[in-house]
């Protein structure tokens, strides 16, 4: 085969054009990204990923992350969850595909503690820092992922069970409706919960560990077979806001809302009505809006060269029909989500 000059620059040209296009497949300072249309830097790309899509709760989140992309500058948020709050294989599988994906950074929300880990490793193997926020995961922060941003779940159920304690007079049967196994943010509330009930000799914890799933029907029908099987309790506690709206439909079926105190967890409107019209007594409210926002946050900032706490802890407030209009319980409990969704 003859070999001419112009065989060997078109050769060449290949081979340049080759390794340009693997060089500037993930730039390795994100500060000086490609430049995308017009000749700006592209936007970082931060996918949050949520235990679910329906639950205010998560729409807060989501709020938050809105903020935060509006405030940066040069940041592009996709939201995207699981269909259900306990599809962790769905879960899995979106994080995979986000890596897949090269995103910049991952905001996670782990369903599982355990189950999420392997993927979380397989994010930061691909150069993709990870932030862990609302739930723990089975990992070493600074290692696996780069910082834990949540509400102190624990000092939440403490508040719950040292309140509850108090409004049953320190006596009678209290039940406990359980979330979800492998939740980590729930089980937290649910430990602080029991160790703050026991502080009272007179009350009787009923705990059968029985657990109202991930949706307000799942929960409902929890919720009425432990009513049917205790009807003589004197007091309820739910940590999370399917658990403690499928708890309150059961009370309200059988005429015991606003009859027993009842403490749960988050904000949704309707758990808000229902504190408003006595039914329940008070709320265990976290700050999902600035979950959101500080999450989001702490991974441009990382991409950017800033320092990022590992632990960053969000609040909680403990909120009763009594506290409920004060400024700063008001914003917690009915946020302008449309406003800060950008929504019609």
């Amino acid at each position: 085969m003859t070999i001419t000059r112009r065989s060997v620059w078109r050769v060449l040209s290949c081979v340049a054009v080759l390794l340009a296009a693997q060089g500037c497949e993930k730039p390795a300072d994100k500060t000086s990204a490609a430049k995308g249309d017009g000749g700006k830097p592209a936007a970082l790309r931060i996918a949050v990923v949520p235990k679910g899509t329906t639950h205010e709760y998560w729409q807060s989140i989501h709020a938050g992350a809105k903020q935060a992309e509006r405030e940066l500058k040069g940041v592009e948020i996709t939201f995207r969850g699981p269909q259900k709050e306990d599809d962790r294989d769905q879960q899995v599988s979106l994080v995979e595909t986000l890596v897949s994906s090269k995103y910049d950074a991952i905001v996670l929300a782990p369903l599982d503690s355990r189950a999420l880990l392997a993927p979380v490793r397989m994010a930061r193997a691909a150069k993709i820092p990870v932030v862990i926020m609302d739930s723990g995961l089975d990992g070493t922060v600074g290692e696996d992922f780069i910082s834990y941003i949540a509400t102190d779940n624990k000092a939440g159920g403490a508040m719950a069970g040292k309140k509850l304690g108090e409004l049953v007079g320190g006596k009678g049967k209290v039940l406990l409706l359980r979330y979800q196994e492998g939740s980590a943010s729930t089980a937290l509330r649910e430990e602080g919960f029991v160790e703050a009930i026991r502080a009272f000799p007179g009350i009787e914890l009923i705990d059968p560990k029985r657990y109202a799933g991930a949706t307000r029907e799942t929960a409902q029908q929890a919720a009425e077979n432990l009513l049917t099987t205790h009807s003589d309790i004197a007091g309820v506690f739910c940590p999370n806001e399917s658990s403690t709206y499928g708890m309150l439909l059961a009370l309200r079926a059988r005429n015991m809302a606003g009859k027993i105190p009842f403490i749960g967890f988050d904000s949704a409107r309707e758990l808000v009505d229902a504190l408003a019209a006595g039914e329940v007594s008070a709320l265990t409210v976290q700050n999902p809006i600035r979950m959101g926002y500080l999450s989001v946050k702490a991974a441009v900032d990382h991409i950017r060269g800033g320092t990022v706490e590992p632990l960053m802890d969000t609040g909680v407030a403990l909120i009763t029909k009594e506290t409920m209009n004060t400024p700063e319980h008001k914003n917690l409990l009915s946020p302008d989500l449309k406003s800060l969704l950008g929504t019609p």
